[in-house]
């Protein structure tokens, strides 16, 4: 099965990185087209709301898809409707470039017990770290390891996103958008797939172990 798993991840990382748009942007020039995304994201891209993404680090070509998804309407985000529509792709390759050149503040994981679909309590850092590292085999769960790596610092080749120290709220949201398709820019289904076959235990424990993963 882990080998099984294994070649899956790396046929995936294949079939995801060709669509990317190549990054490679200019920092510099980027920081001073940030200006309106500060009121979200905070200027370093450490945003202080959870409902709002962390954007530093989180890798560049990653950032880049998203923005240009935003900006096309593959991925509708309400507050940012119209922010994009005058910017380049050369403007969101910078502004990518630059929040993936800040540091990613750790928002914390907190330590509490999650009721399981049995109806039994379990610890909710036990159930996130096992879910996160070793997936769940009977529900066909992948480990988020494969893409994400093991301390959550994504892959940058493949666009998968560094998760490591962001919210964990907007983490579980994000699962929960892609288990009901609401969110569905996703390269082959890939987060589709995994998420609606997590349970709301799982998709919680998860999002809060990712928190403080570092």
């Amino acid at each position: 099965m882990n080998k099984l798993l294994s070649s899956m991840g790396v046929a995936l990382g294949v079939t995801l990185a060709a669509p990317f748009a190549v990054a490679g942007g200019d920092a510099a020039k980027g920081q001073p087209l940030t200006a309106v995304c500060a009121a979200c994201h905070s200027a370093d891209g450490n945003s202080a709301l959870a409902s709002f993404p962390k954007l530093a680090g989180l890798g560049e070509r990653y950032l880049l898809k998203q923005m240009k998804d935003i900006k096309s309407g593959a991925r509708p985000i309400v507050e940012m409707t119209g922010l994009l529509d005058n910017m380049s792709d050369e403007d969101l390759a910078n502004i990518a470039a630059y929040y993936n050149s800040k540091v990613t503040q750790l928002s914390g994981s907190k330590d509490f017990n999650i009721l399981v679909n049995s109806g039994t309590e379990v610890n909710a850092l036990e159930l996130g770290t096992r879910v996160y590292r070793n997936g769940n085999k009977e529900a066909g769960i992948p480990a988020c390891t494969g893409c994400h790596s093991p301390r959550g610092q994504g892959n940058e080749p493949a666009g998968y996103p560094r998760l490591s120290g962001q919210h964990a709220d907007y983490i579980a949201k994000q699962l929960q958008d892609f288990r009901a398709g609401k969110r569905a820019n996703d390269e082959a289904k890939v987060m589709r797939g995994v998420a609606e076959r997590m349970t709301d235990a799982e998709i919680t424990a998860v999002a809060n172990f990712i928190a403080g993963l570092n």
